[in-house]
């Protein structure tokens, strides 16, 4: 795909819960554009059929079963792709979860899943790379968040404080590695991704936002482009709200 200020031929890009959803729709995107890829998600079989559609395209893949949130995995995960591919440019930390419960009914269990998913895993996964990618040519780092981490709901408040932390650290870690290494946030709102399928038919039809609708999950891949793109080296420690225009 002719695209030049959104051209990654070359580049190398890791992006976590890469085996559907948003994350499919970016390595799908990065992929038409020249990068190769590194899909992570807990399930190798979902990251190897991904990994064969970028393989389709000409592009290398590589295919790591990985739970973001244990450390040991992640610190795998990096000894992995750089002993493949020797470098990272592109980090994408787009694993999450999400589940509604009434913050009484919140196990410690899972309140340990959803902080250790959602930042602690992304801490230690873009803090090992940015370390790298500071010694070396630099690259960039994309946080998805989420609209929840700027404006908290009713039923996802571990998750609206993981990600108000996610949105913390893309500012703090962009302090502590630049000038080489660029990180942002992608705060997006409502997508019809898989997690739309638990949603009633008239959440799926409308919402209260500027465009009065749900998100489609191709419509994030402008703005990771953009961040993924050298063409975007003046923007570092931000956060762009891709959520239909949300008050």
């Amino acid at each position: 795909m002719s695209d030049k200020l959104f051209d990654l031929t070359g580049k190398v890009i890791l992006v976590t819960g890469g085996s559907r959803g948003l994350g499919y729709q970016m390595v799908k995107a990065f992929a038409e554009r020249g990068a190769d890829l590194v899909i992570a998600s807990r399930k190798q079989d979902a990251c190897e059929a991904v990994a064969e559609e970028v393989r389709a395209l000409g592009r290398r893949a590589l295919a790591v079963a990985c739970h973001v949130g244990r450390w040991a995995e992640v610190e795998r995960l990096v000894e992995v792709v750089y002993a493949e591919f020797g470098r990272i440019d592109v980090l994408v930390n787009n694993a999450g979860m999400s589940p509604a419960v009434p913050s009484h009914e919140v196990t410690e269990e899972l309140f340990d899943k959803v902080l250790g998913l959602n930042f602690k895993g992304p801490f230690r996964l873009s803090a090992l790379v940015a370390q790298r990618m500071a010694g070396g040519e630099g690259g960039s780092i994309i946080n998805i968040s989420s609209t929840g981490g700027i404006r908290p709901s009713p039923q996802i408040v571990p998750y609206a404080g993981a990600k108000a932390a996610l949105n913390a650290m893309s500012v703090g870690l962009a302090q502590e590695y630049g000038p080489k290494v660029r990180v942002n946030t992608i705060s997006a709102g409502p997508f019809l991704t898989d997690i739309a399928k638990a949603w009633t038919e008239d959440m799926r039809q409308s919402c209260a936002n500027a465009l009065g609708r749900p998100g489609q999950s191709e419509e994030i891949i402008t703005t990771a482009l953009y961040l993924a793109s050298p063409y975007s080296s003046y923007t570092t420690g931000s956060l762009i709200k891709v959520d239909g225009g949300l008050p």
